[in-house]
């Protein structure tokens, strides 16, 4: 199954983008002028803005009937078309993105939750994030990476996994790994809890329509 991929999403960013005309929006991609309305990037990666550019510009050749003088919402296209364009001005507007496969999610979500995950379609329930970011409002960054690893270290033990470093050498890297992703996890709640950014959920190949940013699917917010 391909990666879940969660992002964080300046509001201000996405509500400028949304709300241009689409021949300021034309202009600014060709020109890379609206890299500076990007937020600014934080740890570990988003995507590249020329790649963005490329797919926005790309989209507009491919929609030939645009008004220039109308932003995408007052478009006169297919809703389906609207949403592609509104989801790569998400990830436009997003700071980070994350990304994680299933089984890592379990390991990174279930110690904080009082309820065990029961699918991996869960992982895309807003109300499983929402769940999970109050659940760690009470940790620092810290104790949550701790939490991780000493959840993992116990799963491994109740399989009868060694986890003796010289038994098996993927130890130390693997934990290592665990630490990184889920502290970069932890940056991510964190940043949407406290400054009031929006959590950007969806995997990769899923269509728009199944997207959500916040409580709401991209198919919601552009009416």
């Amino acid at each position: 199954m391909p990666d879940l991929i969660v992002s964080l999403v300046d509001p201000k960013s996405l509500d400028s983008i949304m709300n241009m005309p689409m021949r300021l929006l034309i202009e600014g991609m060709e020109s890379r002028s609206l890299r500076t309305i990007r937020p600014d990037q934080i740890p570990p990666s988003r995507q590249f803005d020329v790649d963005l550019e490329g797919e926005v510009l790309e989209w507009i050749d491919e929609n030939p009937s645009l008004d220039v003088d109308y932003s995408l919402r007052e478009q006169n296209i297919p809703t389906e078309n609207k949403l592609e364009l509104l989801l790569l001005m998400c990830h436009w507007a997003s700071s980070v993105e994350w990304r994680c496969w299933d089984a890592r999610l379990f390991l990174y979500l279930e110690p904080s939750l009082d309820y065990e995950v029961k699918s991996t379609e869960s992982f895309l329930s807003p109300s499983l994030w929402k769940d999970f970011s109050t659940a760690i409002s009470s940790y620092d960054r810290s104790s949550f990476v701790e939490s991780v690893v000493m959840d993992w270290m116990s799963r491994r033990e109740s399989l009868g996994e060694t986890m003796d470093p010289s038994s098996d050498p993927r130890i130390l890297p693997t934990m290592e790994s665990h630490q990184i992703i889920s502290g970069s996890l932890f940056d991510i709640i964190e940043g949407s809890r406290l400054e009031g950014n929006s959590i950007l959920l969806g995997r990769e190949y899923l269509e728009a329509r199944s997207w959500h940013l916040g409580d709401r699917t991209l198919e919601d917010i552009i009416g």
